[in-house]
């Protein structure tokens, strides 16, 4: 084997356009291992867990490509990868004599698709998935030629998405987001969303997962939901005051198809959460609160919302592996590609466990945090990390729980449980003293398919729930061992 690594100062692709090609080349024959990624410390860190020999002189604006492969495959590999990179700088869609230029600017290309802001015909919503830094011109852009903004870049600074949002507010106009994954408006999936029937339930979120574990115990009550409008985590925040979260809460309330208006978050900054829920009294229509932790959990809290419906709270799907208990007591480690199911998960755990998680050996790790994402895929498209996570849990032969969330619908990764279940399923079978408990997270008409994914997780031997809180909880138990 030959190994071949090479950085290409100031050559950004997106992390999802490397994540790609790293694939398509290591799927290449005499291929045993690529990465194509921007320089982070964090890409950086896995090039070397790889066996890769880490550069010295690399930084995040810089692209390192490294390439494992035999003798006489190593030349076409780097050709592979070099024509893959080439497609994703030409490839801007149908090409021709006729075909118009495509626009240059935000604002170019809202005037070219009619927006407007209020009624009329034409563009509603701008989606700005920009690297961070460069995030603030183009959603300005957008608000100036009377779009609403859904910004799904992480890593905007604070004052610029005050900025955005009061811009917002002058305008009659709202910003999603930053760091917005999730929105559903008009029936159109924005970012991370799945395919949930209609109903009578309005969405204001400031998580992404949080709104679609919602959304999809909603689907699974036969409810559904009218509009999912996200507002980015922080925007509950002391700093952020809730701005976009009033204007969301405003315009639920207007919609005549919402009979029932969730919040969905992790707990908000005291003032702010009376904020809310000061707004949230003077609105005709009723307002369910879902704010992780303090005892509560999104499970519950979609109950209560609809028995306030006049409907009756199904019993969740769940599908147990057959597996003796642990010998003794274990820990728990949770893997997740969601913060606020991972928030969730650790308030049942406390609950369940004892407050100091540490303390106990427990730990919980969110592979969608800001941390994890500079230069990398959401682990919700790239799960590569958490994958080697599992690995590294399993190699430890204390008794213990891998407590993880699969996340389908669009924009995810097509097959997110494949090589989840055919990791569990060789840990499992290698260390007699693991269990592993999945919440998924999903609706039957998820294009990668629920059911599927259900039963290959089964069959790997993990326990499978679709309310997030009951696997923390059956997590909890199994860590408790036999006489828990």
């Amino acid at each position: 084997m030959r190994a071949f690594v090479e950085v290409r100062r100031g050559a950004y692709h997106d992390s999802v356009t490397l994540m790609r090609v790293s694939r398509r080349v290591g799927e290449l024959d005499g291929v045993a291992g690529a990465m194509a990624a921007m320089a982070t410390g964090l890409n950086l860190e896995m090039l070397g867990r790889m066996g890769f020999e880490v550069p010295e002189a690399a930084g995040p604006a810089d692209l390192v490509v490294a390439i494992r492969a035999e003798e006489g495959a190593l030349g076409a590999a780097r050709a592979a990868l070099d024509g893959l990179l080439r497609e994703s700088r030409t490839d801007t869609g149908a090409a021709g004599p006729d075909a118009a230029a495509p626009a240059r600017t935000t604002g170019a290309a809202a005037r070219r698709a009619g927006a407007r802001a209020g009624g009329g015909t034409g563009a509603s919503v701008a989606l700005v998935s920009v690297p961070g830094p460069h995030a603030f011109p183009e959603a300005m852009d957008a608000l100036e030629a009377g779009l609403n903004v859904m910004v799904f870049s992480d890593n905007v600074p604070l004052e610029q998405e005050i900025a955005l949002k009061d811009a917002a507010a002058r305008l009659g106009l709202i910003v999603m987001g930053p760091d917005c994954g999730t929105a559903l408006v008009g029936g159109a999936g924005l970012g991370f969303a799945n395919a949930v029937r209609p109903g009578p339930v309005g969405l204001v979120a400031a998580s992404g997962t949080g709104a679609q574990q919602v959304a999809c115990l909603l689907d699974a009550a036969d409810a559904g939901v009218s509009h999912v409008l996200g507002v980015g985590g922080r925007d509950l925040s002391l700093e952020v005051s809730g701005r976009s979260a009033l204007a969301a809460l405003a315009a639920l309330d207007a919609d005549p198809a919402t009979e029932l208006v969730m919040v969905v978050a992790k707990p908000p900054a005291p003032q702010v959460a009376d904020l809310i829920r000061e707004a949230a009294r003077r609105l005709d229509t009723p307002v369910e609160f879902a704010f992780v932790g303090a005892g509560d959990d999104l499970t519950r809290a979609t109950e209560r919302a609809l028995r306030r419906l006049g409907r009756t709270p199904p019993a969740w799907a769940a599908g147990h592996a057959e597996h003796a208990p642990l010998p003794g007591p274990g820990t728990v480690r949770g893997l997740f590609a969601g913060g606020t199911l991972c928030a969730e998960a650790a308030a049942v755990l406390r609950a369940e466990l004892g407050g100091d998680l540490a303390a106990g050996g427990h730990s919980l790790t969110d592979y969608g945090d800001d941390a994890y994402t500079r230069g990398r895929a959401h682990p919700m498209i790239d799960p590569t990390l958490r994958l080697a996570a599992i690995e590294e849990r399993a190699g430890t032969p204390d008794p213990g729980v891998l407590l993880i969330d699969v996340v389908l619908g669009y924009g995810a990764d097509p097959d997110p449980g494949g090589p989840l279940s055919g990791l569990l399923r060789a840990v499992l079978r290698a260390n007699p003293n693991l269990r592993a408990v999945v919440s998924l997270c999903g609706t039957r008409r998820d294009p990668q398919g629920f059911d599927r994914h259900m039963a290959g997780l089964l069959d790997a031997g993990a326990s499978v729930f679709l309310s997030n809180a009951q696997a923390a909880r059956f997590a909890a138990k199994l860590a408790k061992g036999p006489h828990g």
